[in-house]
């Protein structure tokens, strides 16, 4: 028997359905009876949802199965489709190529977005909505150029920053800002505590072991069960 290599073999069109779909498309497309080629095609696109299993999960685009048919078949297939035969230009028509944006960012570690807040809060005209704009913006900052850099980002720059992007017109006191810690950084864990009645709940039952204790003649002691307790001679 002579081993037949993949390089002597057909191009396979579409990789994912595999060769052997491949033969059978080529089969159907060979068959003389137009009624029985599309009889064959049906059966072969169930056999297809079988093989992908994509198909099974977006069931809303049932054309694209016909449409790697007729691809698969290199658009030379007779058949009563349910759906309008694909054109050979749109579907290997190139794609547009996509421009990347030319603005530039002056603040590149904030990111191009805080740019666009900044814009925002100046828009502002409540004094009290510009402060909590700025409270805001300095806690994104903080956050952002911690998420990139190791080192801490000092309040004062922050401040700097915002009103440099604002023209002057968002600002906020520094000393405000460090006394009352106003930029710690968004999403920061924070410890569960216990809350105060849980607390008081399990100190009266470690009363009520004790007294327990007593009444059985056993005074509480908390090394009684330790193992690694010493002995005193």
């Amino acid at each position: 028997m002579i081993t037949e290599y993949n390089t002597q073999r057909p191009h396979i069109i579409l990789k994912e359905y595999g060769r052997n779909v491949q033969k059978l498309v080529d089969y159907i497309r060979n068959l003389p009876d137009k009624e029985k080629r599309t009889q064959m095609a049906h059966t072969l696109i169930e056999l297809i949802k079988q093989l992908e299993p994509i198909n099974l999960e977006a069931p809303e685009n049932p054309q694209r199965n016909w449409d790697d048919l007729y691809i698969i078949a290199d658009f030379n297939i007779d058949l009563d489709s349910p759906y309008p035969v694909p054109e050979r230009e749109i579907l290997f028509k190139k794609p547009k190529r996509m421009s990347y944006p030319q603005t530039d960012v002056k603040y590149r570690h904030y990111g191009k977005n805080i740019e666009k807040l900044v814009k925002e809060a100046v828009k502002k005209e409540d004094p009290q909505e510009r402060e909590e704009s700025v409270i805001y913006l300095g806690k994104l900052m903080k956050t952002f150029y911690g998420n990139w850099n190791k080192e801490t980002l000092d309040d004062s720059v922050i401040v700097k920053d915002i009103k440099a992007m604002s023209q002057g017109v968002l600002s906020v006191s520094i000393d405000k800002v460090r006394e009352d810690n106003l930029f710690e950084k968004l999403y920061r864990e924070k410890k569960k505590q216990r809350p105060e009645g849980d607390r008081r709940e399990g100190r009266e039952n470690r009363g009520d072991r004790g007294d327990r204790n007593q009444r059985h003649g056993r005074p509480f002691n908390k090394n009684r069960h330790n193992p690694h307790r010493r002995r005193d001679q």
